[in-house]
This record gives C-alpha cells, structure tokens and sequence, in this order.
C-alpha cells in the first residue's frame, strides 16, 4: 500500500498536480521584503513600512515598524476622526460654522502665534480671516490640501488632548497629538506630534473595516481622503483604475504617506511609509512611490 501510496505521489509531482519548493527557495514575502529593502537602501534616510491586507491580517509586511517620527501632516487623520466623533456625540454639528482666524496659543507658554500662508498648502482660506466656514468644509480643506490654519481651528475646537486620547481608546498609543501646527516654541524644544507606521497602519484599518466610528462616519472619512490632492508618493505609480484614501506629510528631511489602497477586483490593503533625515526630499518622495508599486505588484500577482 505504501509503495502504491508513493508511486502516485511520483505522478502527481510530474503531472505538476502538486509543487514542493525546493529548499532554500525564499518565500513570496521575503522576496518583496528584499526589493523594499534595496529600494530603502537607494535612498539616504531612515524609512519605516506597514503593510497589511484588509481582512487577510496573515498578508502583512512590517519594516522598522515600531521607530518614532515626527508625525508631520499624517496627525491630520487623527484630528479628522475626533472631530467626526465629537460631532457624533452631539457636541457639534459638521454643518456648524466657526470663525476663521489666525492667531494660536503656544503649549509651551500661552504666548500667541500665526500662520505663514507661504508656509501652507491653502492660501484661499487667509482671504476669509474673520468670516464663519462650516466645520465640514475645514476638515475636507485639512486633508485634502493639507490646511495648515484648518488644522489650528479644528484642533483648537476638539483639543489635541482629546485626539491622543481617542488614539489610546483604541490602543493606538504611538500617536500623539500635542499641538497645532507651527507652535515654533513647542518645536524647539521638541515637543511634537508623533506616529509610528505601525499605528496608522491600525488607525487606516479601523476606518477602513468601519470599526473606529459608524459605517457612515467612516464612509465619509474615506471619501475626504480619496479626495487627496497631494498624489505623488502612494498612487504615483499606481494605475487609474486603483484608488487611494490617504494623507500625506513633509516637512524638512521628512517625507510620508498613508493610507488605504483599493483594488479594482474588491480587495484593499492599507500602505504606511514613513521617512526621517532625508537628504533629498524628491528621491524620498520617489522612493515611496516606488515603495507603493512594489506592495501593488505584490497583490496583483
């Protein structure tokens, strides 16, 4: 019987009904881990990688996950989620109005300061200083063009202290939220909004599976990011066909992207790419792009 059992074993393996890897054949997930690596390696900086498919946990790839970054303008997903919470808790309405103003509180000492339009990503808001936007339209301006003085008013409206905390509710204790953006005081003396990439990873997985906040909360989220004007680093090399819900970050030396990339077939797959100590911004920004085409050719395989 055994011998019979063995003979078609034999057949099955020449007829190719069945494959046995050869030893010492490295995995599909080691070889992209290897190409991450070596495209890591082209770029002078220091990078970190999360990769997770949505509703397939065991397809991941982590690089470097657990290193601390500054967070740059990837806290403005967090601030987008509170604001939507402490909205769906009755404190406010996303129809609600505010007045736009450019003058902040350092958290160091209290001590005021502004905005530089020649600093942000939205210069038509500094044109209505002093009129009422609907808080909907602020947080869309935040992700979408990356508004640096949209961030103040709504940071200032639900306090950073209650986005960090709404981050730790969900055991996403690696980012924080100090502050606002441009407190030049608090940045001195390094007191700054911080990520790691596997925590957004989680946070993007949240919203994308409509665990963080209702379905239709986590929808709209969604929707404001796929709205994303900044595509050169996630979607650069992806094609038309593949969105992306994600958020940017730069800074000096410091390039990011994150967010949820879906396929055309129904799969989806969060990608967080981080970056520090940069000597060239633009072979940061290709790397990522880079970075993202190689996670894409991976699942499409």
């Amino acid at each position: 019987m055994k011998i019979i059992l063995k003979i078609l074993f034999v057949i099955l393996i020449l007829t190719g009904e069945v494959y046995l890897e050869p030893q010492g054949t490295k995995s599909r997930n080691d070889n992209l881990k290897d190409q991450l690596e070596q495209t890591i390696k082209e770029c002078k900086g220091i990078f970190s990688i999360a990769f997770r498919e949505i509703g397939n946990s065991s397809n991941e790839l982590i690089i470097n996950g657990d290193e601390i970054f500054h967070a740059a303008s990837t806290m403005k997903t967090p601030v987008m989620v509170e604001v939507f919470r402490q909205a769906s808790l009755g404190k406010f309405s996303m129809n609600d109005s505010i007045v736009v103003k450019n003058e902040f509180k350092s958290i160091v000492d209290g001590s005021p300061y502004s905005l530089d339009v020649e600093d942000d990503g939205d210069d038509k808001i500094y044109s209505q200083i002093g009129q009422k936007r609907r808080i909907y339209d602020l947080v869309y301006d935040m992700i979408t063009v990356s508004s640096n003085l949209a961030t103040n008013l709504l940071i200032e409206l639900v306090s950073p202290e209650a986005v960090t905390q709404t981050m730790n509710n969900f055991g996403l204790n690696n980012i924080k939220v100090l502050r606002g953006v441009e407190d030049s005081k608090a940045f001195n003396l390094g007191l700054n909004n911080t990520v790691n990439a596997v925590d957004l990873m989680k946070l993007y997985e949240l919203i994308a599976s409509k665990r963080i906040l209702s379905e239709k909360d986590c929808d709209e989220i969604i929707k404001i990011l796929e709205a994303q004007k900044f595509n050169d680093k996630i979607p650069k090399y992806l094609p038309g066909n593949v969105k992306v819900a994600h958020k940017t970050g730069s800074i000096s030396g410091v390039e990011h992207d994150s967010g949820i990339v879906f396929l055309p077939d129904g799969r989806k797959y969060v990608l967080v790419v981080l970056s520090k100590g940069l000597e060239n911004s633009e072979k940061g920004k290709e790397a990522i792009g880079k970075i993202s085409k190689l996670i894409y050719d991976f699942m499409m395989s």
